[in-house]
């Protein structure tokens, strides 16, 4: 028969293990909170330059009246859009549209010759960088938890306190090209 020590020691070390694996399930769970709010950041940073780029090629393309309105739905959709799902949806949405945008934007030697639509165009590339940066690190801490949540033991705490997968932010085969901005 087991000393009472023995079994104090082992129900000492089952509650430490339980203890560390649930505060690296929070740890792990809070770093992909992290990491969507990066890519927040730079979704902000991107839905405040559009409104300028839509004026400043608005100056030189008026006509264009139906693809500046798409670009401006789309934009106010990923502005709205709350899920990673949704959002994923509505940023594929939006960059096809810019990427229209852009296009016409070649049409318009004068427009591309503006220094204030070049310096947009800079900084909408470096916004880009900065997305598909933020998504890789979303990304990366995502797949780390979900692999704690899945793997044994520790999916056995997982299941008893409720931890639940975090989806992937992932583009449509037709938005992993970034934005092209070059003239």
């Amino acid at each position: 028969m087991p000393t009472p020590y023995l079994i104090l020691l082992i129900a000492l070390v089952g509650a430490a293990w339980v203890i560390l694996s649930y505060n690296r399930l929070i740890a792990l769970r809070n770093r992909t909170k992290e990491a969507w709010s990066d890519i927040d950041v730079q979704l902000r940073r991107r839905y405040d330059l559009i409104p300028n780029l839509v004026e400043t090629v608005k100056g030189y393309a008026a006509h264009e009246r139906e693809l500046f309105e798409k670009v401006t739905n789309a934009r106010a959709q990923a502005m709205q859009a709350t899920g990673v799902k949704e959002k994923e949806v509505a940023e594929n949405m939006l960059s096809s549209t810019l990427k229209s945008l852009f296009a016409v934007a070649e049409n318009y030697p004068d427009l591309k010759a503006s220094t204030n639509f070049l310096e947009l165009q800079r900084e909408l590339r470096d916004t880009e960088d900065k997305i598909q940066a933020a998504r890789r690190f979303y990304n990366t801490n995502v797949r780390d938890f979900n692999t704690k949540i899945e793997s044994f033991p520790s999916n056995l705490i997982a299941n008893m306190f409720g931890f639940k997968q975090r989806d992937f932010f992932e583009t449509d085969s037709a938005a992993k090209e970034p934005v092209a901005v070059k003239f």
